[in-house]
């Protein structure tokens, strides 16, 4: 840890500490709506380390917990993390076996690869920045993950109203920060709005679970539109200094 500590110096440190902080926190909102929605301790605790991807577990439970069918819960959750796949194909300097190292520890370092870690290893300007950065944020999303899951739950078994505290409103709140600053591009947007539409109209119709599968297809949407074969809208400027070139 010494070394990660030198080689990434203590604002980058800082920065992951803080994001770590922050995922535990959701931990505890997690484990703690599973728990009071009827779950065992040990889901929420076991999905925490197995899974390790926030979003799809807690669709997973919401879906169950309004009733919905586990199987598509599941594909809910699996399509969610889909978005782990262009990391593997598109980031071959990240997930490769430079930074993720070889054998069980390429096993371990493509478990420990999620948004946060991917994040803050892009961030970083050569490999071995990049290597720490990634190996610091990946361990420390799996120290307080779980550990938030766990305390959670635990919380929510003894209080049972998750509502009383506030913590069932807790990881909503989150999520909306972070999507409202995406909110302002207009295709980010207009791919929100024709998701929600598709769920609230779906949702009468199909079981629980369903409409939140059909709303995801409104990505297909935004991602048609910013292929590099997409038009520009009519009047949109090229800024100073932009290349061409697709990322």
């Amino acid at each position: 840890m010494g070394s990660i500590g030198r080689t990434l110096g203590r604002g980058v440190l800082r920065d992951i500490g803080l994001t770590c902080l922050a995922v535990l926190f959701i931990g505890l909102s997690y484990g703690a709506i599973a728990v009071a929605s009827g779950f065992p301790l040990w889901l929420p605790a076991a999905q925490s380390v197995l899974v390790l991807a926030g979003a799809s577990e807690f669709l997973f439970i919401g879906i169950v917990a309004a009733g919905g069918n586990p199987i598509a819960a599941a594909l809910a959750g699996l399509l969610v993390n889909a978005r782990h796949l262009p990391y593997g194909l598109a980031l071959p300097d990240i997930t490769g076996p430079e930074v993720t190292g070889r054998g069980w520890r390429r096993l371990v370092g493509t478990h420990l690869m999620n948004d946060e870690s991917v994040v803050f290893a892009l961030a970083q300007d050569d490999l071995e920045r990049k290597r720490a950065a990634y190996w610091a944020c990946g361990l420390g999303v799996l120290i307080c993950w779980p550990g938030g899951a766990v305390l959670g739950a635990l919380i929510g078994s003894a209080v049972h109203d998750t509502g009383a505290f506030g913590l069932d409103a807790m990881f909503p709140a989150v999520i909306l920060a972070l999507i409202v600053p995406d909110l302002r591009d207009r295709m980010t947007l207009r791919a929100a709005l024709v998701g929600a539409a598709v769920a609230l109209a779906a949702t009468p119709f199909l079981p629980s679970g369903l409409p939140v599968l059909l709303a995801l297809a409104a990505v297909i949407l935004l991602v048609r539109q910013r292929s590099p074969g997409a038009t520009a809208e009519p009047g949109a400027t090229a800024e100073p200094g932009a290349t061409a070139e697709a990322r």
